[in-house]
């Protein structure tokens, strides 16, 4: 398993947000994307869990639907709607590029403000 973490910066969270098919809205059908080039992102598939951190914590998890190649611009890791507001007991820090989930599924707790910075 090879689920992701990234980290959406604090002055585009709102924009995130704004994306479309945020935890507890309806599903749109429509693919969003995170890109990256970071090369771990060659390594996720779909139905693992893509991880995002914004203003020091973790606020929740999409199932990937699909990741692609976009050559020497990097990659796109694909999401739709599904997504779940989870959190850890533990701050996390900001930090470029991807990294491989490193705390135990078990450890995550729902998180209802997910929203709030």
């Amino acid at each position: 398993m090879s689920d992701l973490v990234g980290t959406c910066p604090k002055d585009f969270w709102e924009s995130w947000i704004d994306e479309g098919d945020a935890v507890g809205e309806p599903e749109t059908g429509e693919e969003w994307s995170w890109y990256t080039r970071d090369p771990q992102a060659e390594h996720i598939q779909p139905g693992e869990r893509f991880y995002v951190v914004a203003h020091g914590k973790l606020r929740g998890y999409a199932p990937v639907t699909r990741v692609g190649n976009l050559g020497h611009l990097g990659w796109e890791i694909c999401r739709r709607g599904g997504a779940v507001a989870c959190t850890v007991n533990f701050a996390i820090p900001g930090f470029r590029g991807l990294r491989k989930r490193w705390w135990q599924r078990k450890q995550e707790i729902p998180f209802p403000n997910w929203r709030q910075p």
